[in-house]
């Protein structure tokens, strides 16, 4: 059964994007899939935490973050409420926005 994400963008009058992607898939990968910009300078290796991005529905149907992602949230002084989109496992309904979009 497809994964339903959404991608609110920030900036006023910006359309959101809504793409499906099976069980397991990356929020990065979804993202790509919808044409949506993330932020990255390791290749989605885990490492810049520069993909973090808001999650504003589906929270509660994603893993607990793990100790990678925490760490390189702690390294790169990132906001503690923000989910690296390479981390991410989509497993359900999800909405999710960033900063620059």
């Amino acid at each position: 059964m497809a994964c339903e994400v959404w991608f609110r963008p920030s900036r006023a009058g910006a359309a959101a994007r809504r793409v499906e992607v099976p069980p397991g898939t990356t929020l990065l990968e979804a993202a790509h899939r919808a044409g949506m910009p993330v932020a990255r300078a390791c290749g989605g290796g885990g490492l810049c935490a520069r993909c973090g991005l808001r999650v504003v529905a589906g929270a509660e149907g994603l893993a607990p973050e793990g100790s990678a992602e925490a760490r390189a949230k702690a390294r790169n002084r990132v906001d503690a409420s923000l989910r690296l989109a390479c981390q991410v496992r989509v497993e359900g309904r999800l909405e999710v926005s960033a900063a620059y979009w």
